[in-house]
């Protein structure tokens, strides 16, 4: 078996088969990947780390319609999407239910794969703070997470009461045989294909909301304040976006404006200018919240979007700049930020 065929094998064990050969023939898998071999008995965390990835890539593209269409249209053209990075939203909060306070949820996963906070990007306007995961062994190959955590305490008392009704029920999605594999990774960065096979769809269930029913009238009182934190109460910690890595953004804009896609008005410049990002809008995801006589209503409500990302090299060290840029994450969450 080839590494790559392994890979996929280790996608398929946690989706299914057409999933995995969906996203062999749609996203480019990095060549760098084969610095590691793929041995069964000793794995390397970079394996698991971009099958994560590949993962959290196919659920997004399944629920965002404009997305899929978008990969299936560039698959047709001869071009498979670059996965730069995924973007998730926590709670920084200490009634939290079973999970860890805020990023730490997921740090405690990805620092295993070998990902580092390597920066923190401060989202003032959202009263949000964000970190940057880069994995330490193919930095510019396997996409990044971008990890963001809203700050209840800046916030009303009304409005803090909400977040503590809505995220006290989370569930922990992993066991203790999670845990001592990523402690292993952590230790010696390889595990066993069969732990790896233990292990991923217990990574891959992180990304999802795990707290219960929602009350309507939480769901609007954290409307009032932050539409990051309403859209926290519907979608939990799924990608609130993952992004394609683009040769030309300008142009790539301007193919989708001329077949009338839902895109961004403008696109974003990071200080520096070597980071340009731009989106799609959110998609209308239809969520049931609990009215006041305890039944379920179904509501539209802002779902996950496609971003867009060039990358030029950073002249200083001639590498690709792979920073993320405050004032560019504040116009990119604006996506999630309609009121239905």
């Amino acid at each position: 078996m080839s590494s790559f065929d392994g890979l996929f094998s280790l996608v398929e064990s946690t989706l299914d088969s057409s999933a995995a050969h969906w996203l062999r023939e749609h996203v480019e898998v990095p060549e760098a990947l084969l610095r590691f071999s793929w041995h069964e008995q000793a794995l390397h965390r970079v394996w698991l780390a971009e099958a994560l990835n590949l993962c959290l890539l196919h659920t997004l593209v399944n629920a965002v319609p404009d997305g899929y269409r978008y990969v299936e249209e560039q698959a047709r053209g001869g071009r498979k999407v670059v996965f730069d990075h995924g973007a998730l939203r926590t709670v920084d909060w200490p009634h939290n239910g079973e999970l860890p306070r805020g990023r730490q949820a997921f740090a405690r996963l990805l620092e295993p794969l070998g990902f580092t906070d390597v920066r923190t990007y401060p989202l003032t306007k959202l009263n949000m703070t964000g970190w940057g995961y880069r994995q330490m062994d193919l930095p510019e190959d396997i996409a990044q997470f971008f990890v963001s955590e809203l700050h209840p305490g800046r916030f009303s008392e009304t409005f803090q009461s909400a977040v503590t009704r809505v995220v006290s029920s989370s569930r922990d999605p992993l066991g203790a045989e999670h845990v001592s594999i990523l402690k292993r990774l952590q230790l010696t960065r390889h595990c066993s294909l069969p732990e790896a096979q233990a292990l991923l769809p217990g990574l891959y269930r992180a990304f999802d909301r795990q707290h219960g029913a929602v009350l309507e009238t939480d769901y609007r009182c954290l409307l009032d304040e932050s539409a990051e934190m309403a859209w926290i109460a519907t979608e939990g910690n799924r990608f609130n976006h993952l992004t394609d890595r683009v040769a030309d953004l300008e142009t790539t804009v301007a193919q989708q404006r001329a077949l009338q896609r839902p895109m961004k008005d403008s696109i974003e410049v990071s200080a520096t200018g070597r980071v340009m990002q731009t989106a799609y809008r959110a998609c209308a995801v239809t969520r049931g919240l609990v009215d006041a006589s305890g039944h379920y209503c179904e509501h539209q409500v802002p779902g996950s979007f496609v971003e867009f990302i060039q990358r030029k090299v950073d002249p200083d060290t001639g590498r690709l700049d792979l920073n993320f840029d405050s004032s560019n994450a504040q116009g990119i969450f604006k996506m999630t930020a309609s009121k239905t």
